[in-house]
């Protein structure tokens, strides 16, 4: 290239130089470098040329050369087509591009280079997929906002959906549209002869019968349009319709009933274990069940002592003599009752006044 441009300045400066006379000397001044020369209009066009590039790129929307970029990771199992510089897309926006693509434990790491202006829309749940753009269109990266999650860091590692395969569907649909094609292919009008033909001699054979049973079937139909039978009550009778539109209503409050029901015994449940109420306190609280073991064990020590004859009680369930004279005692008294009896009123009160002076 810089021969060629020599080789032009030196055609140039031949053109532009005059013809040298016997009587003038020859001028040996190198010629001026202008704005006009050949230099400068290929650095001109050269520079134009890079503008004009970058500009392209840009409206484009694949690069974004003067954008910082912040890089963020993720993983898919198919690529398909996806390439580097592919675009990133958010809610079809397009927010960064495809960078480098790895093999990582079976799966492909993929670099997603994404403009830091648009950092703060990436989430730690937003979740990327290999779209495309058309059947035939160009393959990008699309980005979910996210819902839950927080403004992702640089690095972090998005989770992934994958996209059915576009060519294993068509595959599919392919062998169908085959087995199809097979299917109708079969069915020639030999076929449909062969399978027809028996059916036909079929019903040539029992035509009377089939006859019998079209005309049974016409009468059962017009007794049930008539009302006549239980079927055609149950069709025709208004009664009967209101009866089971009653019945019906019924069943619906029943259940209504049940689940006012289902709710109080729900709620009767809540409050017990909460322990609210007599029973809730009960259920619950630890000391009404240490108190309750408590009585029952004191209660337990005293039938052992009642057993063995401790205390009074003790003593008198279990000592004989006690017994004993307990039985004089009432025999004694009962004599005394039945003399008494016998010697009358005045007799009992000359006693008693007796024994008083």
């Amino acid at each position: 290239m810089p021969e060629a441009r020599k080789i032009i300045f030196n055609i140039k400066n031949n053109m532009r130089a005059p013809t040298p006379s016997s009587d003038s000397k020859p001028n040996r001044t190198a010629p001026r470098k202008g704005p006009g020369s050949i230099e400068a209009q290929i650095g001109l066009l050269v520079i134009f040329g890079i503008l004009a590039a970058f500009i392209l790129l840009e409206v484009a929307g694949s690069l974004s050369p003067f954008a910082d970029t912040m890089e963020f990771q993720t993983r898919f199992t198919n690529i398909k087509d996806l390439r580097e510089g592919d675009p990133v897309k958010m809610a079809g926006m397009t927010i960064g591009q495809v960078g480098s693509m790895t093999l990582d434990e079976g799966m492909v790491r993929v670099t997603l280079a994404i403009d830091e202006k648009h950092h703060a829309s990436v989430r730690t749940d937003s979740e990327a997929a290999i779209q495309f753009e058309g059947l035939m269109g160009q393959h990008y990266v699309s980005l979910s906002f996210g819902k839950q999650g927080l403004t992702a860091e640089s690095g972090a590692l998005l989770p992934s959906v994958e996209q059915p395969d576009l060519n294993r569907l068509m595959s599919k649909l392919e062998s169908v549209a085959e087995g199809v094609q097979n299917l109708t292919s079969s069915f020639s009008g030999d076929s449909f002869n062969a399978v027809l033909r028996p059916l036909g001699d079929l019903i040539e054979q029992n035509k009377d019968k089939v006859s019998g049973i079209l005309s049974h079937l016409e009468s059962i139909s017009g007794k049930v349009a008539s009302g006549e039978g239980t079927i055609g009550k149950l069709v025709q009778e208004q009664t009967l319709y209101e009866s089971a539109l009653a019945a019906v209503e019924q069943l619906e409050k029943a259940g209504n009933d049940i689940q006012v029901t289902a709710e109080q015994a729900k709620e009767v449940v809540s409050r017990l274990k909460e322990g609210q109420g007599t029973l809730g306190k009960l259920s619950v609280d630890p000391t009404l069940y240490d108190e309750t073991t408590q009585a029952m064990t004191q209660l337990r020590e005293i039938l052992v002592k009642l057993n063995d004859g401790k205390g009074s009680l003790g003593r008198i369930i279990n000592d004989p003599a006690l017994l004993n004279n307990a039985t004089t005692t009432l025999q004694k008294i009962n004599k005394a009752t039945e003399s008494i009896e016998d010697q009358g009123p005045m007799s009992v009160i000359g006693m008693t006044i007796g024994n008083l002076f």
